[in-house]
């Protein structure tokens, strides 16, 4: 036998011996002079294949994928079974149009009277706008689309020394265009939609006409040309959504603090020093400091949830498959996603009806359910909320760096169950050091496999450094370990759908940290930090390996006052279940909002 491993079958494995084991991540940390130094070697023939296969070898990675023999056939894609109805849900058509879906998704809402928040005491407590409170003000003709100061801010923004963009590609005259259409609409009474007016920033890994659509590299725009809307940005467009430009991300996508040496790496509105989280940086950054109502990123890896959670918002990852990739750069991809951020779960709602839709292959490929919202005003949504069970698996709920952020999410628990009747429920998650392996294997391989054709003529040279890191990591992999990968997928997926036959979410925090620092010397040429995108990711992978739907909601701060996320994950196909929830969270059991410290107040001009 050697040093060969047999794995059980999973249907085998006793959950009672499993073992908790802490990540351990071996590789330093790195920037500045000796940063480029270590990317000319790993880019080196010979010694970079050496250094590689020496990291794949500490952390454990070749043991997994070459020296263990797994008896689960691959899973290439995420694979369902049937799964229950949801209760007190409304049903949205995917096939109707998206100002329709959106329109009964509105009706769907708690009850709301904007005219009370619009004439109420400007010094209560902070709160952002709702798209609702747009839609009145613009309806009451206290300010129309045209009026709004986004154009003049985001210039001002942009134009900061030291550089720390929200958008890389913005045009003043197309956005006024945009604002004197939706403005007429309104003045000729024909909204196309709640959504008419309201400003939204499109991640620039996904295709806005008429913006170049580089992933926040230098070049990628040479290749590739953009000649329409992505499908999920048409759909928001056709609701009378106007369009600010290209929001600022970490390059191609591949990193999790949101730091840009290309274009300048966007601030934490929460505190300056700090990153925002990646790599839908620009879009969560632009979206907590109330310059846009809502935008749209990508979500890989946490993309969208890692970003939302330190900046304070709230961020949406569909089920695999629930939303139309076609006209973004990571379409042909398996663990990847579009979602919607915003400051509010309703918000979120409203945008994620109208970009959902499956594309013609995946409903053949992934016969995906019904899409379904909540439907917040009928009689059996808080007696759904009373039958929910949580899932908690407490060793890896309190892997954080600082108690205040499992403190916080333990006492969001609490409140659920005294209010709501919410059951926790303990778990057990074997294989997490496994989950991690496959997931990186996985969306490493694809990326690499994406990216290849683009990567002649000199133009992978011209990337960031901590890409050059990532992708040479990524070559180190073979077609064996991406086959393991796909092994380990279907092994996982086992453990999960027996555990949502007891539970029907599993909460975690977002991520194992708060906002991290910004080292002076990374703004020039990045970094690569590992330790740093553990933490990040840590309670992520799950859904996007499994495709299983989450959403991570604002529940409080910490000691220095950076925003605290929690996540929900559900079954396959259940994104109003997380949603109702997180609504209810929202609503009753996190913290009072804090203002950020760079915020604009976009409606009244304070």
């Amino acid at each position: 036998m050697g040093n060969k491993r047999v794995m059980i079958p999973a249907s085998e494995v006793d959950l009672t011996a499993v073992n908790y084991i802490p990540e351990n991540i071996q590789a330093p940390h790195l920037t500045g002079f000796w940063f480029k130094f270590f990317v000319k070697l790993a880019e080196a023939p010979g010694i970079g294949s050496l250094i590689m296969n020496h990291l794949k070898k500490e952390n454990k990675i070749d043991e997994m994928l070459k020296y263990t023999v797994i008896p689960e056939v691959p899973m290439f894609k995420p694979e369902y079974p049937p799964q229950e109805p949801e209760p007190a849900v409304v049903s949205l058509e995917e096939d109707a149009k998206p100002e329709e879906r959106v329109n009964l998704a509105l009706k769907c809402l708690p009850e709301y009277d904007p005219a009370s928040n619009w004439s109420g005491d400007s010094t209560a407590s902070f709160r952002y706008w709702k798209i609702r409170d747009y839609a009145y003000a613009y309806r009451s003709k206290f300010t129309t689309p045209s009026m709004a100061r986004h154009f003049y801010v985001i210039e001002e923004f942009n134009n900061k020394n030291p550089t720390a963009p929200l958008l890389i590609s913005f045009d003043p005259d197309e956005v006024r265009k945009q604002a004197a259409a939706s403005t007429q609409r309104f003045e000729q009474g024909n909204p196309l939609s709640i959504l008419d007016g309201i400003f939204m920033a499109i991640k620039d890994d996904i295709d806005c006409y008429p913006h170049p659509s580089k992933g926040a590299t230098t070049w990628m725009h040479e290749v590739r040309e953009v000649k329409k809307d992505a499908v999920s940005v048409s759909r928001l467009r056709s609701c009378g959504a106007i369009l600010v430009g290209k929001a600022n991300m970490h390059e191609l996508g591949l990193g999790t603090t949101g730091n840009n040496a290309n274009y300048g790496t966007t601030r934490n509105p929460h505190d300056p020093d700090r990153y925002t989280g990646g790599s839908s940086s620009g879009p969560a950054a632009i979206v907590a400091s109330g310059l846009c109502s809502a935008a749209v990123g990508t979500d890989g890896g946490g993309s969208v949830r890692i970003p939302s959670s330190l900046c304070g918002v709230v961020g949406l990852k569909s089920t695999y498959g629930r939303t139309d990739m076609t006209g973004s750069l990571c379409d042909d991809g398996t663990v990847e996603i579009i979602g919607p951020i915003a400051t509010t779960v309703e918000d979120t709602i409203l945008v994620y009806a109208a970009i959902l839709g499956s594309s013609p292959a995946e409903r053949i490929s992934l016969r995906p359910s019904v899409p379904c919202i909540p439907n917040f005003p009928s009689q059996e949504s808080s007696q759904s909320l009373e039958a929910l069970h949580l899932g908690k698996y407490t060793e890896w709920f309190n892997d954080v760096l600082s108690t205040d952020i499992s403190d916080n999410c333990e006492n969001v628990l609490s409140r659920l169950s005294e209010k709501h009747g919410c059951k926790t429920v303990e778990i057990v998650i074997p294989e997490l050091h496994e989950m991690r392996v496959a997931h990186i294997v996985s969306i490493g391989s694809e990326s690499l496999c994406s990216l290849n054709p683009d990567c002649y003529e000199g133009r992978g040279a011209r990337l960031t450094y901590d890409t050059r890191t990532n992708l040479a990591f990524f070559r180190s992999f073979t077609a064996a370990d991406y086959v393991a990968a796909q092994r380990l997928r279907r092994r996982l997926m086992y453990f999960h759908m027996e555990i949502f036959k007891k539970v029907d979410v599993i909460v975690t925090p977002t991520t194992g940290m708060t906002a991290p620092r910004i080292p002076p010397s990374a703004l020039k040429v990045g970094e690569t930090d590992l330790h740093v995108s553990g933490d990040l990711m840590r309670f992520i992978i799950t859904a996007n390996l499994l495709g299983f739907p989450a959403v991570t909601v604002p529940v409080g701060y910490d000691n220095q006052g950076l925003p605290i996320g929690m996540q929900l994950i559900g079954r396959p196909w259940c994104e109003a279940s997380i949603l109702r929830l997180a609504a209810a969270i929202e609503e009753t059991c996190a913290e009072p909002k804090k203002k950020p410290l760079q915020y604009y107040d976009i409606l009244k001009g304070n």
